[in-house]
């Protein structure tokens, strides 16, 4: 699916990664680099230099922190709001087609067991601390 998202949405030039930083932004916008490093799973300095050629390309725009001046904050620009609403409808139509043929209570079924098996190792991340290291 990751493949095929990035076939279709390869008119913007943007990575997987740099989408999955896009969206959450839009759920979160002014995130510290750290903090989008975790969510990613790499480096700090990997999300530092995606972040440096997302905001030359006018998709990101680093401020500083309210609380914190050494903190940088990432937020969203419009341009990167407006192409976010053309890869969802992109995203949607992947999803339709990895989903095709499948009733209806296959595909809860299935998003069930996915997201049982996502709370499951997030509780083992966790380790019954009650913290837990998932978003």
């Amino acid at each position: 699916m990751r493949r095929r998202l990035q076939e279709k949405g390869n008119e913007y030039g943007l990575s997987s990664a740099q989408w999955g930083l896009l969206f959450r932004l839009m759920k979160e916008d002014g995130v510290p680099q750290a903090r989008l490093a975790e969510f990613l799973e790499v480096e700090p300095i990997s999300v530092s230099r995606m972040v440096d050629r997302m905001a030359e390309n006018g998709w990101v725009v680093r401020r500083a922190g309210r609380m914190d001046r050494r903190v940088r904050m990432i937020h969203i620009t419009q341009k990167a709001r407006e192409a976010c609403d053309s890869i969802r409808q992109i995203s949607t139509s992947v999803y339709d087609e990895a989903l095709l043929d499948m009733a209806e209570d296959e595909r809860r079924v299935l998003v069930g067991a996915l997201n049982k098996m996502a709370a499951n190792l997030c509780a083992t991340v966790s380790g019954g601390n009650g913290q837990t290291a998932c978003p």
